[in-house]
């Protein structure tokens, strides 16, 4: 049976396997919300530059509640940090860094994927979230998309056969990170790769819709805590 977290836990656990895939060089955009955590989880042995699509390269850790500059936000208006030689721009340039596929990676939420690699990360109807932002540029114009969340939303499967939202994108989704476990989009499916400790295949694939392809190499996917 998997271990209980609580929901800090929980999405600190998944920042940081996030961070566990980015490189030395790597431009990197965090969405809004859980992915924005990964800023946090950087270790000071590599090198890359964050961006935020509204007009930063260079974001730095999360600030505390008590010390932060309220016009230094990230596109979802939460506060943030800048790093030493961070360049500010417009919009117009931003999305031209992100169309020009000069994202090495996307790191972002999701109401849904499928078995398919396709999003789907907003809806207007229910204001589930408050729209699409530059989602739909950043996961065709980055070479690499990471979906970083919570594996269910109150009890309902997240990852499915068929999207039943409105999609983001179509067959752009290259790893899915989870608190269950690491899956990643083969063309012909969902492939669990990495599983989390104290965790079951049966538990993964009872939390899942869609038919998981289990890797022959699958391995204990690494937490920062015990």
């Amino acid at each position: 049976m998997a271990k209980q977290h609580d929901k800090h836990q929980i999405r600190r656990m998944i920042a940081w396997r996030v961070a566990q895939e980015l490189h030395d060089g790597d431009v990197v955009n965090l969405g809004i919300g859980l992915p924005s955590q990964v800023a946090n989880e950087v270790t000071s042995d590599i090198e890359i530059l964050l961006q935020s699509e509204n007009g930063l390269i260079g974001i730095g850790e999360m600030p505390d509640s008590d010390s932060f500059d309220p016009d230094l936000v990230n596109a979802g208006g939460q506060p943030i940090t800048a790093t030493t030689g961070a360049c500010y721009f417009d919009s117009a340039d931003s999305f031209t860094i992100i169309r020009g596929g000069h994202v090495d990676v996307t790191v972002l939420g999701a109401l849904q994927v499928d078995e398919h690699a396709n999003l789907a990360n907003w809806i207007i109807p229910g204001k589930m979230v408050p729209g699409m932002g530059g989602a739909m540029d950043l996961v065709v114009g980055a070479k690499k998309v990471i979906v970083a969340m919570e594996h269910t939303v109150k009890g309902k499967p997240k990852l499915l056969k068929h999207c039943s939202l409105p999609l983001t994108a179509a067959n752009q989704v290259d790893l899915i990170i989870t608190e269950l476990g690491v899956i990643k989009l083969t063309g012909s499916g969902m492939e669990l790769i990495e599983i989390a400790p104290d965790t079951t295949i049966e538990e993964v694939q009872a939390a899942t819709e869609a038919e998981l392809q289990i890797s022959p190499q699958l391995t204990i996917m690494a937490v920062p805590f015990n």
